[in-house]
């Protein structure tokens, strides 16, 4: 929208210019020699034509300015913030997305590690072998989400939505996932060591041979759960509902709340 009135004022300011010249021509061709006392007398004088265009032009340079301005507002390192992008292989370092509307994007193998995507929208993005180490994802929608193979190593994601979600070989080792959702969600073969699962709802969630160690799950929703081959030494299952879990071939050392 900015765009386009920038584009409308510089056709304006052109045509206001052609007209002045227009003017000036006609003046000379029309003015008669008795008419310059009368000009001098009112105390007027004609503009010369250099300085209305060297005036334009200066405009016109100022209204460029605000465009390119206006068009870097909407992008980050060449990544265009919008609904659907593709930024993949990009560094996107320590950037600022908080309540970005990024569904549908394409991320992969893209470096979001420290970016702040606080409330954004991911939903169905393809955020495969992406790096989110330490960003943070808080009350983030991260529904049926593409992150195979992605970082979240000490990634905040408290209250996030992660429906559905696609996290298998994600790294979200010292994360914390207090308060988020997980239902339905692919965790296999996923490291969550130490990770911060307390209040979060995973019903249904696969977490076939994933990494617990150390994870706090303190009243987890766990109904129906697959532990099939986990790893939950030293892990914190306090108060977690446990209700139709599967809990075969799994490693119990240690564990608090494991049946």
């Amino acid at each position: 929208m900015f765009k386009r009135k920038i584009v409308s004022l510089s056709i304006i300011v052109k045509n206001l210019l052609c007209h002045r010249m227009t003017g000036l021509r006609s003046a000379r061709v029309l003015a008669h020699p008795s008419d310059k006392p009368r000009i001098l007398h009112a105390g007027r004088r004609t503009p010369r034509p250099s300085i209305i265009v060297f005036k334009s032009f200066l405009l016109l340079l100022l209204l460029i300015g605000a465009e390119t301005f206006a068009q870097g507002a909407r992008n980050v390192d060449g990544c265009s913030i919008r609904r659907g992008t593709f930024c993949v292989d990009m560094n996107l370092y320590g950037a600022d997305l908080q309540s970005a509307s990024l569904a549908n994007s394409q991320f992969t193998r893209s470096v979001l590690s420290g970016a702040n995507l606080t409330g954004a929208n991911l939903n169905e993005a393809n955020l495969s072998s992406a790096q989110l180490r330490g960003a943070n994802l808080s009350q983030a929608s991260l529904v049926k989400t593409n992150a195979r193979g992605a970082r979240f190593n000490d990634a905040q994601l408290v209250g996030a939505n992660l429906r559905g979600a696609i996290l298998q070989n994600a790294d979200l080792s010292g994360a914390n996932l207090t308060g988020s959702v997980l239902t339905n969600a692919d965790l296999t073969n996923a490291k969550l060591g130490g990770a911060m699962l307390n209040n979060a709802n995973l019903l249904g969630a696969n977490m076939r041979a994933a990494n617990l160690r150390g994870a706090s799950l303190v009243n987890a929703n766990l109904q129906g759960v697959d532990f099939t081959g986990v790893d939950l030494t030293d892990a914190d299952l306090s108060g977690a509902n446990l209700d139709q879990a599967i809990f075969t071939m799994v490693k119990t050392n240690g564990c608090k709340g494991c049946p």
